[in-house]
């Protein structure tokens, strides 16, 4: 689920403003980019800042945090990392990226740059989601941590990106829930079964999964010899999805097994 991820103004400006500085570092090779030797801090960050450049986003990383161990007190080191967060994100190292972020919002929550450390951190749950046989935690942090930046920052243009990546989340959740239910279906287990469609019905029902959710509960109900709630289930199917082929399947459900109901 890898998308473009946004940046804040104020790195967007630390890049330019690097730019100024003395370029020697960024000439360096390998071995002594990744030297632990003191450095000033423009050295140190115009090292960085090469290498990001470069597309060398571990080495990046690694020369943004060394900035902030150096420097620890200078404007650079805040800057320095948030870098190295989105230095790891570019890299696919989202467990780095996620420290680096964290670590800066537990230094400075205050911050201009916290609503982006927060959404940084969202996304590199986001882009972790696997496909919906696997294990969910991921998942679900990626929900809560989107939910949050949603909640905390509804004005901004990191809430307005993270609603759209949240309703792409709950629909893979959804996902989850009918491939399960779908399991318990197929080995005849409808109790189990009905509380899996429920689930989607009542926490994802504006998710695209909800008309089949209602189908496989009206079959579920049907095979518990409970036709009420079949009837009730088909009803509310045919209430909102009455063109869709999930609702056609139903109401021929329960004329066959339920006619009277």
């Amino acid at each position: 689920m890898r998308m473009p991820v946004l940046r804040p103004a104020a790195l967007v400006i630390a890049l330019v403003i690097v730019g100024t500085l003395a370029g020697c570092a960024g000439r360096g090779n390998k071995k002594t980019d990744t030297s632990y030797v003191a450095r000033d801090v423009n050295t140190l960050y115009n090292a960085a800042k090469a290498r990001l450049d470069r597309r060398q986003y571990k080495l990046a990383g690694a020369l943004f945090d060394e900035v902030e161990r150096q420097h620890p007190y200078s404007v650079w080191a805040r800057r320095a990392q948030l870098m190295s967060a989105y230095s790891y994100y570019l890299g696919r190292n989202y467990p780095e990226s996620i420290n680096s972020a964290s670590r800066f919002l537990s230094i400075h929550p205050g911050n201009r740059d916290a609503a982006y450390a927060n959404y940084l951190i969202a996304v590199d749950y986001y882009e972790q989601i696997s496909d919906v046989t696997r294990d969910q935690k991921i998942t679900q942090q990626a929900r809560d941590a989107l939910s949050e930046v949603i909640r905390r920052y509804p004005n901004t243009r990191y809430a307005a990106d993270a609603a759209l990546k949240l309703d792409l989340v709950n629909d893979h959740l959804a996902g989850k829930e009918m491939e399960i239910g779908r399991f318990y279906q197929r080995r005849a287990q409808w109790l189990a079964a009905t509380l899996r469609f429920r689930s989607v019905i009542d926490d994802y029902q504006s998710t695209s999964h909800t008309p089949e959710a209602l189908m496989r509960l009206t079959e579920s109900y049907l095979a518990l010899g409970i036709p009420a709630e079949a009837k009730k289930a088909a009803a509310v199917l045919g209430s909102n999805y009455p063109g869709s082929e999930w609702y056609d399947r139903a109401y021929k459900l329960m004329r066959q097994k339920a006619p009277g109901a």
